[in-house]
């Protein structure tokens, strides 16, 4: 079976999704996650620092590994909120993920049929050094300097870059944040480095059966309502005229 088609880029937008449920049985080919990474890399980043690594899982073991270390006891029916109970012991890696018939282990249940997990990390003092640079000048490393966390958001526009790859590959694809009480197990786990810091995880599969999020109900705010042309259009009341 070929690849399908590429889209056109409107297309892509169009058909962009968070999805939860991929076949178990239709691995991604390497050529395409080999793709996928790369273009991640083309992501922009403030002074070229490029301060973001990813780490690949695709080997069944690894795969395991990181849902037992990640998962929750229990969770919201999304995962892209953050667990709010107790997860796993962090003492025991090599525990299994919650029971998939637990309300905790649906979307588990779903998300690990994934083929194809990639968790994107940030390193801010990639940053830091980078600035410090003759060409930079801000050789005081005062992390005050910066307005926002750039470290954290240029890999998030490498993650996004790699999910609409994959959207335009034919793959389903979404994006879920890492607990951040599973950190710590996390690296451990998997020999991360202290300075790299998990923005988010990447799942990556062809789609198979899957079950559309219920905050979708709350639909898209109107255009008009978050988007404001030369000056911030917010209704005022006008105040009573003064009398004398």
């Amino acid at each position: 079976m070929g690849y399908p088609r590429l889209m056109e880029f409107d297309e892509v937008i169009r058909r962009r999704r968070m999805v939860r449920g991929y076949d178990p049985d239709r691995p991604v080919p390497p050529d395409l996650v080999d793709k996928i990474v790369r273009h991640g890399l083309r992501a922009p980043s403030a002074g070229f620092s490029q301060g973001w690594s990813f780490l690949v899982l695709t080997d069944p073991s690894d795969r395991s590994l990181f849902w037992s270390v990640t998962a929750p006891s229990s969770a919201p029916s999304s995962p892209s909120s953050q667990p709010s109970s107790p997860p796993v012991s962090p003492s025991s890696p090599s525990s299994p993920p919650v029971s998939p018939s637990s309300p905790a282990g649906s979307w588990i249940a779903r998300m690990s049929t994934a083929p194809l997990i990639v968790v994107a990390l940030s390193n801010k003092s990639a940053y830091i050094e980078r600035y410090a640079e003759s060409d930079k000048g801000w050789d005081d490393r005062d992390e005050s300097r910066w307005p926002v966390p750039y470290w954290h958001i240029d890999t998030g526009f490498a993650a996004l870059l790699m999910h609409l790859t994959a959207v335009n590959e034919g793959l389903a694809s979404c994006f879920i944040g890492l607990p951040a009480d599973r950190t710590t197990a996390f690296r451990d786990a998997f020999g991360v480095p202290g300075e790299f810091t998990p923005v988010g995880v990447l799942t990556v599969g062809y789609r198979g059966p899957d079950k559309r999020s219920p905050s979708l109900r709350r639909g898209h705010r109107p255009v008009d309502e978050v988007v404001h042309h030369g000056r911030w259009a917010t209704a005022v009341t006008p105040s009573p005229p003064r009398e004398g």
